[in-house]
């Protein structure tokens, strides 16, 4: 008997897991894909629109044009899922029965959540780059800026890709220089975490860039309100910081189908999810890749491509009756763009915090250091995303476990 594998999400994780799953079981089993639209876009690229580098065209394609024939693509949202009857019900009423499903549905931002974030000044002095209109929006304000406070702003964590706020300053610092007006903006990066990143040694280099660049750093701020008329933000401790311009990342939920399905999703609509072999904790036979997972690791694009082998490793598995694959070690690597044509390099996992050295081996790339090559890197994953993440292609020379060699585990 075939069986049948449903996906929730035509993002990065979903999709990369249908071509992948689709190339591992070549006809024993009916993939399904499901997404509310058919619009994927490459989130990564939403940094560079607000100054100019790049546009709608370039981010968004088709969806069902990524999967693989003999892949299903149904473009309708989801109302909610059955585990207890293996069921997915669509909106509309359509139902899809899965043996195995695969939880793909990211992350979604939930402005509203914040008092005041998308009251008065929404979309004209309060913008945020974390989709397609907001950074649009973004460009435009950014044009028209002369001079004043432009504050960039981490509301609550988790939130899709953290260093993506610090690219967003460096680059501004960039773009306001290459404007000759670098001297009449005040840059400065409000988190709540206590330092420029979440770990030790790269936060500790990373400040030191923003100190160089010369913009502030507010720690430990916890946002409550975005007063858009009065141009502040007003922590929870009752602090402020004035602004002219507020570039806020908001708050982060899990998809709302997975908040309406009991037994499903946690408290946040993330999705309970062993760390190691990424099987949920809530059923045998659901899966979850990418953002939607609760685990201790960044919601990145670098992390859903090397969770896909692990993944689809332990679907073909548990098909199989096998025993699964708990290798999946955390690892994560980004290139924060730093502006002037450079880039940082961090690579890390579970039990590695990010550190100087080389990647993928004492010969290659240099970490936690600005460098052309970097930057180069950044620019050619894009290409590498279409061509050879999305389609469940492996990478040269890129392994799923983070590499030791190269780094310098002296200086942690």
């Amino acid at each position: 008997m075939t069986r049948r594998i449903v996906i929730l999400g035509g993002g990065t994780g979903g999709t990369l897991a249908a071509n992948r799953l689709q190339r591992a079981l070549a006809g024993e089993c009916e993939i399904t894909v499901v997404d509310r639209d058919d619009d994927h876009v490459y989130q990564p690229g939403l940094l560079f629109v607000p100054f100019g580098l790049a546009h709608q065209e370039d981010l968004v394609r088709s969806r069902g044009r990524q999967l693989h024939d003999g892949i299903a693509y149904r473009d309708c949202g989801v109302d909610h899922v059955d585990v207890e009857a293996n069921k997915v019900h669509l909106t509309g009423g359509a139902e899809l029965d899965y043996d195995v499903l695969v939880v793909a549905t990211g992350a979604r931002l939930v402005p509203e959540e914040t008092e005041g974030l998308t009251g008065a000044g929404w979309m004209s002095k309060v913008f945020s780059f974390y989709d397609l209109k907001g950074a649009t929006a973004l460009a435009r304000a950014l044009r028209d800026f002369e001079g004043g406070r432009v504050v960039v702003n981490v509301v609550d964590m988790p939130i899709k890709c953290p260093v993506a706020p610090l690219e967003f300053c460096f680059l501004a610092d960039w773009y306001f220089q290459e404007r000759g007006i670098r001297d009449q903006v005040r840059l400065t990066y409000v988190t709540p975490l206590d330092g420029a990143f979440t770990k030790p040694v790269a936060s500790r280099a990373l400040a030191r860039m923003l100190q160089e660049k010369g913009i502030e750093l507010v720690t430990e701020f916890n946002t409550g309100e975005v007063d858009g008329a009065a141009g502040k933000l007003i922590s929870f401790d009752e602090r402020e910081v004035e602004f002219d311009l507020a570039v806020v990342v908001p708050a982060h939920g899990g998809a709302e189908c997975v908040e309406r399905s009991r037994g499903l999703g946690d408290a946040l609509g993330f999705v309970p999810t062993d760390e190691h072999t990424l099987q949920s904790k809530v059923r045998d036979n659901v899966f979850v890749i990418g953002d939607a997972a609760a685990i201790p690791v960044s919601k990145a694009g670098s992390v859903t491509h090397f969770e896909g082998e692990v993944l689809v490793r332990n679907v073909v598995r548990y098909l199989a009756g096998g025993e699964l694959d708990a290798s999946f070690d955390g690892h994560t690597n980004c290139f924060i763009e730093s502006g002037f044509g450079k880039a940082v390099l961090i690579d890390f996992n579970y039990d590695t915090e990010p550190l100087p050295g080389h990647y993928p081996s004492a010969v290659g790339l240099p970490l936690l250091k600005e460098s052309r090559l970097n930057h180069l890197g950044k620019l050619m994953f894009g290409w590498l995303y279409w061509h050879s993440l999305l389609p469940g292609r492996d990478l040269p020379g890129v392994s799923t476990a983070m590499p030791l060699a190269g780094k310098r585990f002296e200086l942690r």
